[in-house]
């Protein structure tokens, strides 16, 4: 008996996501790279070195924190966390109680700290591009998978968590 895949749904039976979200922040990582070497190879941040990493060195351990923290709870429900895979169940504890995407705010978090404590301006300033990327190619599509799948626990789930950034703790 086949499965009936609907619109908002993968051919493995989760979100229809169009590009990896990891994929889209790695080629930006590297783009941003190449863009500071060929073009700003003589220009770095305002800040020197140390105040640099000072600033670049906790956003990119609180992204990577993050997306541990986001990883852990696919684990501990035997989930997996690639988008396009069928979600059993939400995820609604943890680090998920306070954002709905962690994972793709730990990877945005984690490009712009790298981007900073590296003194490569581009780097930093794509990783916005990349959640911009990301949330037209994933967290719609995401969305669009898990209000159809789990309906009103899902929408009462989206009422009371952000989307992204939490305004309180």
């Amino acid at each position: 008996m086949s499965r009936r895949v609907t619109a908002s749904q993968s051919k493995q039976g989760g979100a229809r996501v169009r590009l990896p979200p990891p994929l889209v922040f790695l080629g930006l990582l590297v783009a941003g790279f190449s863009v500071d070497a060929a073009v700003f190879r003589r220009v770095s941040l305002a800040l020197a070195g140390w105040p640099r990493m000072l600033a670049g060195a906790p956003l990119a351990l609180a992204g990577l924190a993050l997306v541990l923290a986001a990883n852990q709870w696919f684990r501990r429900t035997g989930q997996d966390p690639a988008p396009w895979r069928p979600s059993p169940e939400l995820i609604v504890r943890g680090i998920y109680r306070h954002t709905r995407n962690p994972m793709y705010i730990g990877m945005a978090l984690f490009q712009a700290g790298v981007g900073t404590a590296s003194s490569a301006p581009t780097v930093a300033l794509l990783a916005l591009v990349g959640l911009a990327i990301v949330h037209v190619t994933a967290v719609l599509p995401e969305e669009s998978y898990l209000t159809e799948k789990f309906g009103e626990p899902y929408e009462r789930y989206k009422a009371s968590v952000p989307r992204y950034l939490p305004l309180t703790w």
